[in-house]
């Protein structure tokens, strides 16, 4: 989808962080822009932006778990600007930490909910939209780059964003012949408030009192702060940098936006481990002619090679 222009994109989770990132990145590329978030104070923050630079937007609020405000929220959409053609499933929380024989049930319920079915609500809503007006589009939804390279402590996160590239690639298959490209978003490090994001719409959706994440870890005793956070910092990239990637991916057509070349030694460790796994015997040819459905699938195969952002 290389002709951005006057079309619309659909951003769940944009009104802060890699959302706004990828919404302000749709702007630039002079598509209208439709912003959808929890949280009505980032709504107004965010709709503020685009205002002052004159791009075309509106603001909806919206709970990604909920359909029916889904419907509702799609329906306003194209009230405003006729058609959506680009939908980002951005929305998303932080899930909690530890082995997954302690976390809770609710932990687990309401991180499948909002990471899980919260990308589903939007393909089933939007999808039959743009296969119906037929001019083409493209799906983004986020996962992270847990979803192909597992961070240690963080399961249930890991969990929930490994589906939601299997979603993505299932989506991928089912798109095949029509004008509509699928992307599964696996950033690496960026400056987000995922943190205080989740805290909020996690009180919200769990109807219980806001409790305030933890401090960050205390300073040394001269008042420094621990080398390694403060080196972490200086590594997170912008979300801009973030929206610029995934533009980019929507009008090259990619199947993975991937975003820190840092973590391609890991993945391919993952990847080789797999491989190793396979039974060192010969493959029976029949298997595969009678199910080639089975043993190989081309949307692979069209993944091209991505050069250097600005290249």
């Amino acid at each position: 989808m290389e002709n951005l222009k006057g079309k619309t994109a659909f951003i769940t989770g944009g009104a802060s962080g890699i959302g706004l990132g990828i919404a302000k990145a749709c702007a630039k590329a002079g598509m209208n822009v439709v912003i959808a978030d929890m949280r009505q104070s980032a709504l107004d923050e965010a709709l503020s932006i685009f205002r002052q630079n004159g791009w075309p937007a509106i603001a909806v609020r919206l709970n990604v778990t909920d359909r029916a405000a889904y419907k509702e929220a799609a329906d306003k959409a194209e009230e405003a600007f006729g058609k959506i053609h680009v939908l980002v499933n951005n929305a998303g929380i932080g899930c909690a930490g530890g082995p997954l024989w302690e976390v809770s049930h609710k932990d687990t319920d309401l991180a499948l909910s909002v990471n899980l079915v919260g990308v589903l609500n939007g393909i089933q809503e939007i999808v039959p939209r743009i296969i119906k007006h037929g001019e083409g589009g493209h799906i983004v939804s986020t996962a992270s780059k847990a979803a192909l390279l597992p961070v240690p402590g963080c399961g249930l996160y890991n969990v929930t964003k490994a589906a939601v590239v299997g979603i993505m690639e299932s989506l991928a298959m089912d798109l095949v012949g029509t004008n509509i490209g699928a992307s599964a978003f696996c950033p690496g490090g960026y400056i987000t408030n995922l943190g205080m994001s989740s805290f909020e719409v996690t009180a919200e959706l769990s109807g219980e009192k806001p409790v305030m994440p933890p401090p960050p870890p205390p300073p040394k005793e001269d008042g420094e702060p621990m080398p390694m956070m403060e080196e972490w910092s200086t590594l997170l990239r912008s979300p801009d940098d973030a929206g610029e990637r995934v533009v980019r991916g929507i009008q090259r057509g990619d199947l993975y936006i991937l975003t820190h070349a840092e973590f391609k030694d890991g993945v391919k460790a993952r990847a080789d481990a797999i491989l190793r796994a396979f039974p060192d015997e010969v493959p029976n040819k029949r298997y595969g002619e009678v199910f080639p459905y089975l043993t190989y699938n081309d949307i692979f195969d069209k993944q091209t090679q991505v050069p250097a952002l600005g290249k």
